[in-house]
């Protein structure tokens, strides 16, 4: 396992540093993604491919289209035009269950916990191929009793290892907001996915809490899953990701290795505008965080 990281990573430095650069062993490829919502063009996306087995993100300002592209990516959105395949499968009209089915789940930036669940409850509803929740067979536990236990036992070990198994019986309503972060990756791993999507994974997450997801991160990629997060907080993105996707307008402007994407102008315009002599290095992380949070109150208003 080791090697085959190893061997992902080191792919990559023969990579070119322009955007829809051609990956040697992408688990997704798409081309010609576009979203429109009224005469806004939310993703214009040429095309992009996810390298396996590392660690993408996938980075832009406020409003650049990172989790539209999700969305579509992903089954939970409709485009107007564009392919994509995860693995050699396209992915067109296919709804998002089967997408994660197929090993291809995602978290959201606003967390999906269910709330008036308990957190064991949780992490079953993650369970898939569960034949209790078929009718012929739900009034016969001897046909499911075995598999129910066996998910229980994956579920409690994963609740272990994010640290919450002491929050087992609580409803995930009651939890703050960066465990129920946790709890949506640990729930996300009872699929035993390939790829794992994070959205902003870092937001609203206490200090504290936010080096435990790190940790979890890059454990992720360690077992051998790829991993694509969207993020702002470009500490976080400098730290685990060995490969950088950035949007703006819709449209995939750079990609690179952290060092390459942090110096290139095209970055440089997207966040900062005219400001051409400032390194993207030096943006001020917090101050798109409050941009985000405050984006979000306004969703909430509406």
């Amino acid at each position: 396992m080791a090697a085959e990281l190893s061997d992902a990573r080191a792919a990559l430095a023969d990579v070119p540093n322009t955007p829809g650069a051609p990956k040697p062993d992408p688990i997704v490829k798409g081309s010609n993604i576009v979203r429109t919502f009224g005469g806004l063009k939310a993703v214009d996306v040429d095309h992009i491919e996810i390298q396996r087995g590392v660690i993408t993100a996938l980075i832009g300002p406020n409003g650049a289209g990172k989790t539209t592209l999700f969305n579509l990516l992903t089954g939970f959105d409709v485009p107007d035009d564009g392919k994509w395949a995860f693995n050699g499968t396209s992915l067109g009209k296919v709804p998002a269950y089967k997408v994660a089915r197929l090993g291809m789940v995602r978290t959201f930036q606003l967390t999906k916990v269910l709330s008036k669940l308990t957190v064991i409850q949780n992490m079953l509803l993650g369970a898939t191929g569960q034949r209790g929740e078929k009718f012929w067979s739900a009034p016969f536990k001897s046909l499911w009793g075995a598999q129910e236990a066996a998910n229980t036992k994956r579920a409690d070990d994963l609740l272990a290892r994010f640290k919450l198994d002491a929050k087992r019986e609580d409803f995930a309503g009651s939890l703050s907001g960066g465990q129920r972060k946790l709890l949506e990756m640990a729930r996300a791993l009872m699929v035993d996915p390939e790829l794992i999507m994070l959205d902003e994974p870092m937001a609203g997450v206490n200090p504290a809490l936010k080096q435990s997801l790190l940790g979890h991160v890059k454990s992720l990629r360690d077992e051998g899953r790829t991993v694509l997060f969207v993020e702002h907080d470009m500490d976080m993105v400098r730290d685990i990701s060995d490969w950088v996707i950035v949007m703006a307008q819709g449209k995939i402007v750079a990609e690179g290795t952290p060092q390459a994407v942090m110096a290139d102008q095209a970055v440089i315009d997207a966040y900062l505008g005219a400001h051409h002599d400032t390194d993207i290095s030096e943006v001020d992380t917090a101050e798109l965080d409050a941009e985000a949070e405050a984006e979000l109150d306004e969703g909430k208003k509406s």
